[in-house]
């Protein structure tokens, strides 16, 4: 049983900036494609940002260039640095497998941007 632990949300005001990170346990997370997924109109989650195995990544148009998103297997964590943050960033944030979610979802953590 995989479990996945998200922390590092909380308030910031536009601009701001924040590091989310989401902590595997029960399985390795090398050899899997990890993403972060955030709440959707007209969809469960999308993708916020997918880093594969091989260290290439991709991003939701919305957070091209704002967002980071990087691993260490090591420490069998995923991290998510957001920066310029936006008030329609506002959303919980929950990390998991991609292209295909594998394993139960987290609680997620809360990030709220607003002045």
């Amino acid at each position: 049983q995989v479990q996945l632990v998200e922390s590092g949300g909380g308030l910031v005001q536009p601009g701001g900036s924040l590091r989310l990170s989401c902590v595997a346990s029960g399985r390795a997370i090398g050899p899997y494609a990890m993403a972060w997924y955030r709440p959707a109109p007209g969809q469960q989650r999308e993708l916020v940002a997918g880093i594969r195995n091989d260290g290439s990544t991709n991003y939701a148009d919305a957070v091209k260039g704002r967002f980071t998103i990087s691993r260490d297997n090591a420490k069998n964590t995923v991290y998510l640095q957001m920066n310029s943050l936006k008030p329609e960033d506002t959303a919980v944030y929950l990390c998991n497998t991609f292209p295909n979610v594998r394993w139960n979802w987290g609680q997620g953590t809360q990030v709220t941007v607003s002045s």
